[in-house]
């Protein structure tokens, strides 16, 4: 369940960046990928902006619901953490101090 509750979040995240860098901005943005004038070959100005602008908020809302969905999944699993630092550290080992003679470089 978790593994494909991820793969739609992947997926809508991707098309959420993807619509909204096909909106019509001042600096074009992806706009005018299909030639010419972009999405507006298909559709017109106003029919794009309430198409794109719908798109978004839905794929937002999807986008938010797969967040909420994906944190209360792995919350709920309660797998035994890996951090370092939950982990007891053992004492450390006594060293030598008794001071070494140089060694010698031939």
């Amino acid at each position: 369940m978790g593994t494909v509750l991820l793969v739609v979040h992947l997926i809508v995240a991707i098309f959420l960046v993807a619509v909204i860098l096909l909106q019509r901005s001042t600096g074009g943005a992806l706009d005018g990928l299909g030639g010419g004038s972009g999405a507006s070959n298909f559709l017109t100005a106003r029919g794009k902006g309430n198409f794109l602008t719908r798109l978004t908020a839905i794929l937002a809302t999807i986008f938010i619901i797969t967040s909420i969905s994906l944190s209360i999944y792995h919350k709920g699993s309660e797998r035994p953490s890996n951090s370092i630092l939950d982990v007891e550290t053992s004492a450390p080992a006594t060293q030598n101090t008794e001071p070494q003679a140089p060694v010698a470089a031939d």
